[in-house]
C-alpha cells in the first residue's frame, strides 16, 4: 500500500481540501478528505483524475510537423493522407514500438492516462501478413508497457478503398484484411495485450468507405461486449460519396442500418446535420472528437453545443499526434465553438459551472465509456490513475479551487502537469516521464532508420 496527500483534490462530488488517498494493488483503497498528512505520505498540491485519450494513431507521431508545407494550391486531407501512406509503408515493428513509446510518454506528460489505439498497420510492407498476425500489436503493447500508459487496443478492419466495396489501393496494403484474417488478428492482438494490466480489446471497422454493410455487422458482433470505434463523416467528400452510394449521409446511414449504442464511438462525425446530431445523442454512442488534428487537417468543427444540449456523450483524442496536449484538446474544443458561433463560453451548461469543468467532466465520462472502462475518478475502487498539477505555476496564482480547471485548460496546459500515476505506479515526476531519456533515444534511432529507408 502507498499513500498520497493532496492540498486540494477533485472528487466526484467536487473539490475537497486535505485529501489523503490510499492505494492498494493499483486501485484506490480509500479517499479521506479533511485529513492531515501522515508521516511517509507523498505530498502534492492539486489532484485530479487523468483523462482518457480515445483515439490515437501512434505511428503518425513520426510525421508531426513534417507535412506543414503546401503540396498543392488546394492542399487538403486527401493529399496529407498520401504522405501518411508513405510513412506507413516504411514502419517496421521495432520502429512502431519506439514511436509509440514516445507518443505514449508524451500523452502521460500531458495528463492522459489511457489511450485508445486505433491500430491499422497490420501487415508487412509488401502487404503480406506477418507469421504472427499480432506482430505490430505486440509492438504497441510493448510501448504501452514501457511507458506505463493503460491501453485499449482497437485493431482495425479495413477491406476497401471506397464506398461500394472498391478495391484497396497500393498505399493501403498494410491495412487490408478479410474477415477470417481479422478474426485471427483479434485473437493475436488479445494475446499481445494479455500481460498488460487493465488492458481492453475492442473492434474498429475503419470507416463506411472501408467496409461493406455485411462486414460492418460481422465485425461489430465479434466481441459483443467490447467497444466499437469507427471513423465517420470527417470530410465533406466522404459525405458526398456516401450520399452517392446510399442516398444517405454517413451518420444517418449508420444509425439506421447498424445497432449503434453505448458500445460505439463515432470518431470525428464532423459533418452532421441537426437530425444526425440528435440521433447520435439519443443512441448513447460517444462522439470521439480530436480538435487539434481536425484543425490541422482542415476537417471542420463538430456541433458540440447542440450535441451536448441533447444529452450527447463526448470524449477527446490526439488522433494524428501532431501535438499531444490534453488541455489543448479541451481548449480547442471550446474555441472551435466560439469561432463558429462568435460568442464565448459556449459549452458551459450554467452560469455557475465553469466551462472548463463541464468539458473536462464530459471528456472523463465519454472517454471512459468509449474505451471500455469506468470513467476515471478519485474514488475508492477506481484505478489509481490520476494527475497532480503544480500549484507554483504562475497560471495558478491566487486561484481558488473552482478556478483550477479553468487555469489549467485555458492558461497553463501541459506545463502545469507535475506528476502522473497509472494503476498506482508513478510514471511522471516534475513534468518529465521517468524513462524519458531512453524513450527519446530509441525514437531518434527509429526516425534515423526511417529517414535512410
Amino acid at each position: 500500500m502507498s499513500q498520497l496527500w493532496f492540498q486540494q483534490a477533485l472528487l466526484p462530488q467536487g473539490w475537497a481540501e486535505s485529501v489523503r488517498v490510499e492505494i492498494r494493488d493499483g486501485r484506490i483503497a480509500a479517499v479521506e478528505p479533511g485529513t492531515p498528512p501522515q508521516p511517509g505520505d507523498a505530498r502534492h498540491a492539486i489532484g485530479l483524475a487523468g483523462l482518457p485519450n480515445l483515439h490515437s494513431h501512434a505511428f503518425q507521431r513520426a510525421m508531426a510537423g513534417r507535412a506543414e508545407r503546401r503540396a498543392d494550391r488546394d492542399d487538403d486531407f486527401w493529399l496529407w493522407r498520401e504522405r501518411m501512406y508513405q510513412l506507413a509503408q516504411a514502419v517496421r515493428p521495432e520502429d512502431l514500438r519506439a514511436i509509440a513509446a514516445l507518443a505514449y510518454a508524451e500523452m502521460l506528460q500531458a495528463g492522459f492516462v489511457r489511450v485508445g489505439e486505433f491500430h491499422y498497420l497490420h501487415n508487412a510492407p509488401d502487404g503480406r501478413p506477418y507469421a504472427d498476425p499480432g506482430e505490430m500489436a505486440a509492438a504497441l503493447a510493448a510501448a504501452a508497457a514501457e511507458s506505463g500508459v493503460s491501453l485499449t487496443l482497437l485493431p482495425v478492419f479495413y477491406a476497401h478503398s471506397g464506398f461500394g466495396a472498391a478495391a484497396p489501393n497500393a498505399g493501403q496494403a498494410r491495412f487490408v484484411t478479410g474477415l477470417d484474417g481479422y478474426g485471427r488478428l483479434l485473437e493475436a492482438s488479445g494475446r499481445a495485450i494479455a500481460g498488460l494490466e487493465d488492458a481492453v480489446l475492442g473492434v474498429a471497422p475503419h470507416s463506411l468507405r472501408a467496409v461493406t454493410p455485411k462486414e460492418l455487422a460481422e465485425v461489430a458482433a465479434l466481441l459483443p461486449a467490447a467497444p466499437v470505434h469507427i471513423h465517420i463523416a470527417e470530410q465533406l467528400k466522404e459525405v458526398e460519396d456516401c450520399i452517392a452510394w446510399s442516398g444517405r449521409r454517413p451518420v444517418d446511414w449508420l444509425l439506421a442500418e447498424a445497432q449503434v449504442d453505448q458500445r460505439w464511438c463515432l470518431v470525428h462525425a464532423t459533418h452532421v446535420d441537426e437530425a444526425e446530431t440528435l440521433g447520435l445523442a439519443a443512441s448513447g454512442a460517444v462522439a470521439g472528437l480530436c480538435p487539434i488534428t481536425e484543425a490541422n487537417l482542415g476537417d471542420g468543427v463538430f456541433p458540440a453545443d447542440g450535441f451536448l444540449a441533447a444529452g450527447g456523450a463526448i470524449g477527446v483524442g490526439s488522433d494524428s499526434n501532431v501535438l499531444i496536449e490534453a488541455a489543448e484538446e479541451l481548449r480547442l474544443l471550446e474555441y472551435g465553438q466560439r469561432l463558429t458561433q462568435r460568442r464565448r463560453n459556449v459549452l458551459a451548461q450554467t452560469a455557475e459551472e465553469p466551462t472548463a469543468d463541464r468539458i473536462y467532466r464530459a471528456a472523463l465520462a465519454g472517454g471512459g465509456r468509449a474505451l471500455g472502462v469506468e470513467p476515471p475518478a478519485l474514488r475508492p475502487g477506481a484505478p489509481a490513475s490520476f494527475v497532480s498539477l503544480d500549484a507554483a505555476h504562475p497560471a495558478f496564482a491566487q486561484a481558488t479551487p473552482d478556478e483550477y480547471l479553468s487555469r489549467w485548460i485555458f492558461a497553463a496546459g501541459r506545463a502545469a502537469v507535475d506528476c502522473v500515476w497509472v494503476a498506482g505506479r508513478q510514471v511522471v515526476a516534475q513534468g518529465r516521464h521517468l524513462r524519458w531519456e531512453a524513450i527519446v533515444q530509441n525514437y531518434r534511432a527509429a526516425l534515423g532508420r526511417l529517414q535512410s529507408s
